[in-house]
């Protein structure tokens, strides 16, 4: 019933691969950009389109579709990779990145983009948008889910947290956020700049179920998104994912400064050969 993604054989080690690697060659047309992002969340990308999410490529509009909602839109290079291996994007257009008049602006734009869902970078607006879509899609009763992406960084909005008190007053069950918890922003460590732990006990203080995992193990994330749809309690889920930063690129990984890579022009060579050796291409 659902063309949920292009070849159900391929396995979702091979996906998030796919994803690092379009990431890497988008990345290499500007010479910089939010990298190091898309290569830690390339795991839980893999994830929602080739295993939670309901979507039809050919029509990124389809009503019966699940929502996923990037509230950090800097991080539009990663979900332009995952658009790309799902079929939803042609893989030509990479070479179009944060090119003018392109349909991958640097930073996500629902204007622009099929299957961009909202326009995200002011970061703690993005909850609240799928605050709004989840009850208005329970109120329909489709049965589909939002998935909210949000970084550590955007814990510290209090939007953020007024989102959250709302979805849990409206018993939104069909709302999964997902966190991306790479402890890194632009002027430092998260937990340093304003720290949101203890995590999991804040999220269920505010009336969520929460889950917590590592993020780029993606088995084990694939199995906290099953769980969290299956619950059968009326709570909106979070699902924490604990990543690490140009995750399968070794010498980007140990950079201490890499929330925006500026990336030396001999060197995507050198990331894109490190990350097939990891993969065993």
């Amino acid at each position: 019933m659902l063309d949920r993604n292009r070849g159900a054989n391929v396995g979702l080690e091979r996906r998030a691969y796919n994803i690092r690697r379009h990431a890497l060659r988008m990345g290499e047309v500007q010479g910089q950009g939010y990298i190091a992002q898309a290569l830690g969340f390339a795991d839980v990308l893999a994830v929602c389109y080739f295993h939670a999410l309901r979507f039809r490529p050919s029509e990124p509009g389809w009503e019966g579709r699940d929502r996923l909602y990037l509230s950090i839109g800097h991080y539009a290079i990663a979900l332009y990779a995952a658009l790309i291996e799902a079929g939803v994007l042609p893989e030509e257009e990479i070479e179009t990145y944060g090119a003018d008049d392109s349909r991958l602006p640097m930073s996500g734009m629902a204007a622009y983009t099929p299957g961009m869902e909202i326009t995200g970078g002011s970061l703690g607006h993005g909850l609240g948008i799928a605050v709004g879509a989840a009850l208005g899609l329970k109120r329909k009763g489709g049965g589909q889910f939002v998935y909210n992406l949000l970084s550590d960084g955007e814990l510290g909005e209090g939007s953020t947290w007024e989102a959250a008190m709302s979805a849990a007053h409206w018993n939104l069950d069909n709302l999964i956020a997902v966190v991306d918890f790479n402890n890194q922003q632009a002027d430092g460590p998260s937990r340093k700049m304003l720290c949101s732990e203890p995590l999991e006990a804040k999220w269920e203080a505010f009336g969520w179920h929460a889950l917590r995992v590592d993020g780029n193990d993606i088995h084990a994330v694939a199995g906290a998104f099953d769980a969290a749809r299956e619950l059968a309690d009326a709570k909106p889920r979070v699902v924490i994912c604990d990543t690490r930063m140009a995750r399968g690129v070794p010498f980007l990984e140990a950079r201490e400064k890499n929330h925006f890579l500026r990336v030396e022009p001999h060197e995507w060579e050198l990331a894109i050969k490190a990350l097939d050796e990891g993969f065993g291409a």
